[in-house]
């Protein structure tokens, strides 16, 4: 019998995601704090904070196997986080208007049991079109991304902000690699399909 599954996150978007690959799980708050630590690489920090979060879900699911994610937008060296409100989303998509925005998702799958860890970062690239204030206005009144890293919703009204998207998972883009999860979840001996 596989142990429970539990996403350490309260994420809708990753319970979604989650949810494509059939298997019966249950969500956790981590309540970790997501600040960056100075001078830490994007790499790092979603690195950090994926594991983060599935050690401290863990400690109250120490038979489970725990699921934690964390993503960040990055556009031209800078950290793109989630925006929280109108004005900082505005100043997010004028930011990234032309550019080409790499998102990077950690994905983290802890065993407590069997202290097994994997952790891997999945990249994946927006190519933005060129964004003036009236398109960027008439986008968040239809999709006010403001819990989304870089104010950027690909599974929604976001798509129209593109030139192009690159990578080797969709749902990566959205914030969890599914791809690499269903091989992380075999390796854990959970039979996906």
């Amino acid at each position: 019998m596989s142990p429970q599954l539990v996403l350490a996150s309260t994420s809708p978007y990753r319970r979604t995601l989650l949810e494509k690959l059939g298997l019966p799980f249950r969500c956790a708050d981590p309540a970790v704090d997501e600040t960056p630590l100075p001078h830490e690489p994007p790499v790092a920090l979603v690195r950090r904070l994926a594991e983060a979060k599935a050690r401290a879900v863990a400690e109250h699911h120490p038979e489970s196997l725990i699921v934690g994610g964390d993503q960040v937008a990055v556009c031209e060296g800078e950290i793109l986080g989630k925006p929280g409100n109108h004005a900082r989303a505005m100043a997010q998509l004028r930011r990234i208007g032309g550019k080409a925005v790499v998102f990077q998702t950690a994905l983290c799958l802890y065993q407590p049991a069997r202290q097994r860890l994997w952790l891997e970062v999945v990249p994946y690239t927006v190519h933005f079109r060129p964004l003036d204030e009236a398109l960027i206005e008439r986008y968040l009144a239809r999709e006010p991304a403001y819990n989304c890293a870089g104010s950027f919703k690909s599974e929604g009204f976001g798509i129209t902000l593109c030139e192009r998207l690159e990578g080797e998972d969709p749902n990566a883009l959205v914030g969890l690699p599914l791809i690499r999860l269903t091989r992380m979840l075999e390796e854990a001996g959970v039979q996906v399909i």
